[in-house]
């Protein structure tokens, strides 16, 4: 995946709410995991907001802002549970015109109107026709997100590879290989 001149491939992962920093905590086991079985032509991009206990889509906002400025060259995008649904909506709505290589979307809850900072414009997928791979990852008993979110995610994303896991797994604290062997795949 490396291009010729030796450039790493970049990974941004948008993480989940609460705190990030040290093990169980947030989606840092899991970004963890992912840089350990990823090649060495990966660069995991792994920011955190201001105040991830108190999140809020305007801090997202600005994150996403901040980076997507930064880069250049096609990007891989990963979204896990909070981070997945206000990376939805920044794509959709401010249209950073990135090239996205593929978006990865883990356990990513479809806000309704209990958390309306963070819901999506309906028929939010048409703004993101130009990425062309899109993949779904959630337990069938996930414990944070109720499994229905990924059918509303499968219904958008009609061409996504979904991988409806076994399980309870909310932060797949132990790892994802899934989610590696896609990226992979690309």
């Amino acid at each position: 995946m490396a291009t010729k001149r030796n450039k790493k491939t970049k990974v941004f992962f948008a993480h989940s709410g609460g705190p990030q920093y040290g093990p169980g905590k947030g989606s840092y086991d899991l970004v963890n995991y992912l840089k350990s079985k990823l090649p060495e032509g990966f660069q995991v991009l792994f920011p955190v907001i201001e105040k991830p206990n108190s999140p809020t889509y305007g801090r997202f906002k600005e994150m996403y802002k901040s980076i997507f400025a930064k880069i250049n060259e096609p990007v891989i995008l990963i979204g896990h549970s909070l981070g997945g649904s206000t990376l939805l909506k920044y794509l959709s709505e401010e249209k950073p015109g990135v090239a996205v290589l593929g978006l990865f979307l883990v356990s990513t809850p479809y806000w309704k109107s209990n958390m309306k900072e963070f819901q999506l414009k309906e028929n939010f997928q048409v703004s993101l026709k130009g990425i062309s791979k899109v993949f779904l990852y959630h337990s069938t008993n996930d414990t944070v997100v109720p499994v229905e979110h990924l059918e509303f995610y499968e219904n958008a994303f009609q061409t996504a590879v979904v991988r409806k896991l076994q399980g309870a797994e909310h932060t797949f604290s132990n790892g994802l290989p899934e989610l590696v062997s896609d990226i992979k795949s690309l």
